[in-house]
């Protein structure tokens, strides 16, 4: 999988649950929110305060290893 700041977190959470551990290290407790799940990376993280890049970047790399 292939993340960009536009991917929605549901479907990230979907292909793989264990990196909702990334997701709780800058703040966003709120993963079960129906409406936090159809937010994209950018979106959440400028309500949260942290680089969208930064979350992607460690996504990427997450998916990269499972390959």
């Amino acid at each position: 999988m292939q993340i960009t700041k536009d991917t929605i977190i549901g479907d990230i959470l979907d292909t793989d649950f264990s990196v909702a551990n990334y997701f709780l290290e800058i703040g966003m407790h709120c993963l079960g929110c129906p409406a936090s799940r159809g937010e994209s990376i950018e979106e959440a993280c400028a309500v949260h305060g942290t680089d969208p890049e930064t979350l992607v970047a460690k996504l990427n790399a997450h998916f990269a290893a499972k390959q």
